[in-house]
């Protein structure tokens, strides 16, 4: 995953951003073996969902790289490690 966030830097350096916004450059998915839904009702039970996570969508903020930076995840941990 680290060739993602190398490969993002040179863009991210070439976009017009006024200010000093941040960014989480990660993968689109998690490592683990359930389903992100589940995982955060165990976790945080009774709390909504803001938004549909896909089954095993990252649980990270992404959609502002993915907005303003034009990031799109290259890599997913599921091509590199066997839950």
């Amino acid at each position: 995953m680290a060739s993602s966030v190398v490969a993002e830097r040179p863009r991210a350096l070439r976009r017009p951003v006024q200010g000093s916004p941040a960014f989480i450059i990660a993968a689109a998915d998690t490592v683990m073996n359930r389903p992100s839904a589940e995982l955060l009702a165990e976790v945080y039970p009774g709390v909504p969902l803001a938004r549909e996570v896909p089954e095993f969508g990252t649980l990270l903020a992404i959609d502002r790289a993915r907005q303003v930076l034009g990031f799109e995840p290259a890599h997913s941990w599921r091509d590199h490690i066997k839950p």
